[in-house]
């Protein structure tokens, strides 16, 4: 081997001119081996693009036991001279001068072989998905869409805010939380009422993972200005919908000083410019999943940039619904939670726009909501997206301390004058919102369940790896 400093494939891909004609270093996986008694052609992948490059192996260079360890799935290192494919399907190979062999693959036992797999059967792989092209797509628009919203929030002057993952405190209200604990289970501590003495535990009380970093990313934007959290969050609701993980991530901004409709621009700018990113950045991965997968893919993400969002009050959203026509599996009426099926008939048949519907009814909505003047509805904000239904839902935060501590008193809650110390002290008008990451990886990439678009899904009944 000559010391050549080694090429990602993405960058021959993307800049041919600059190498054909000279020697390249290229590692990775081989994805397939096909050719006759005078060629082999192997398609080698680096994880770098979702295409292959093409290894060419002349026999009268190579022999039979020189190339018996290519097999699918082992992984290689070739040099060889780049030059334009004579052949159908690339535009430039490598003519192979050299080979080292770094790791096997026996093809009578590796899973990933060049054929159609099932996503359920993937599932079942999940340590090896990544190497397929499906995944290897998915996985590629997901760090584009993470580094989108973190340049997308420095951008603006916002500053990343980290929130706790162990949290004595409920979101909310925001789910069934996964406890912890470091008391033996098998011989709980009890005080004098039969009752788990949690003073004994690490912590001294109740502790559990957060469903959402929300209410501390309050305390940031009241002493910052604005912020965001991007971490994981954990619910333990026994759900196995195709829309539902036990751990996900979210992006949580919190805004001093901004009123529902400041809310409402920034969620709408903020998603725009996430899918706008993931098109310019990511176009063969999405090219890609739109001819295997979902062919009106592009259109409907282009869609979704290049239209303004719909503003819709709850009260006209039911009207609308209930004047439908249409028979849904869940009644609507006004003060009901509306289902997945009636957000997508706002947007995808009634007014065929993105839809942001507010002013919620206060029953069904959080404590932390403002109060309408009707008091009857709060300054609620779902962002509502085809094929998805809700991708985000915000507020703007009460900020008036009597009248939060009202709404606490009426459901019960206690504990938190941490929380009401921020309209204790130097109060103003802030608003936030929360966007579930793997929802909007789900609407990127086209992909149907959300269990597909996180490297290691997290769900009732499994805790692989």
């Amino acid at each position: 081997m000559q010391d050549i400093r080694r090429s990602l494939i993405a960058k021959l891909m993307a800049e041919p001119a600059c190498y054909i004609g000279k020697t390249v270093d290229v590692k990775g996986w081989v994805r397939s081996r096909r050719g006759n008694k005078y060629v082999q052609f192997v398609a080698l992948n680096d994880g770098s693009s979702v295409k292959s490059l093409q290894i060419v192996f002349d026999l009268n260079k190579f022999s039979e036991e020189d190339l018996r360890q290519v097999t699918t799935g082992a992984s290689i290192h070739v040099q060889g001279e780049l030059v334009e494919s004579q052949g159908k399907g690339q535009t430039i190979e490598v003519q192979a001068e050299s080979l080292e062999v770094y790791g096997t693959a026996d093809p009578d036992t590796y899973p990933l072989q060049k054929k159609g797999h099932s996503l359920e059967f993937l599932r079942d792989k999940a340590h090896l998905r990544p190497r397929t092209n499906y995944f290897s797509c998915v996985l590629r628009i997901r760090h584009a869409l993470a580094y989108a919203i973190h340049k997308f929030f420095n951008d603006k002057g916002f500053y990343y805010f980290h929130t706790p993952l162990i949290t004595a405190s409920d979101c909310e209200g925001a789910g069934a939380q996964f406890q912890v604990t470091t008391l033996p289970l098998d011989k709980l501590p009890q005080d004098k009422e039969g009752a788990i003495d949690y003073s004994k535990d690490f912590f001294g009380k109740m502790a559990s993972l957060t469903v959402s970093g929300q209410l501390e990313g309050e305390l940031g934007a009241t002493a910052l200005g604005c912020i965001y959290t991007f971490g994981p969050t954990f619910r333990a609701e026994n759900s196995n919908t195709p829309r539902h993980l036990s751990e996900f991530w979210m992006i949580e901004p919190e805004m001093a000083f901004y009123e529902i409709a400041d809310n409402m621009d920034l969620a709408e700018e903020f998603i725009k410019y996430c899918i706008s990113y993931a098109l310019e950045h990511c176009k063969d991965d999405i090219e890609f999943l739109a001819e295997h997968f979902d062919k009106e893919l592009p259109e409907r993400l282009k869609f979704v940039v290049e239209n303004d969002f719909v503003r819709l009050p709850y009260t006209e959203g039911v009207r609308i619904l209930e004047e439908s026509g249409k028979k849904f599996e869940f009644p609507v009426y006004w003060g009901v939670d509306l289902a997945s099926e009636h957000e997508r008939y706002l947007v995808e048949e009634h007014f065929k726009k993105p839809v942001i519907l507010t002013d919620y009814p206060k029953e069904i909505k959080a404590f932390y909501m403002k109060l309408n003047d009707d008091g009857k509805t709060v300054r609620a904000m779902d962002v509502l997206f085809p094929k998805i239904g809700e991708i985000i839902g915000g507020s703007q935060r009460e900020e008036n301390y009597d009248k939060l501590c009202a709404r606490m008193e009426e459901l019960g809650l206690e504990g938190m004058d941490w929380y009401l110390d921020t309209r204790r002290f130097g109060s103003v008008p802030h608003s936030g919102f929360g966007l579930g990451f793997e929802r909007l990886v789900l609407f990127v990439t086209g992909m149907q369940n959300i269990r597909d678009v996180i490297p290691f899904p997290r769900y009732p009944k499994n805790c692989e790896y």
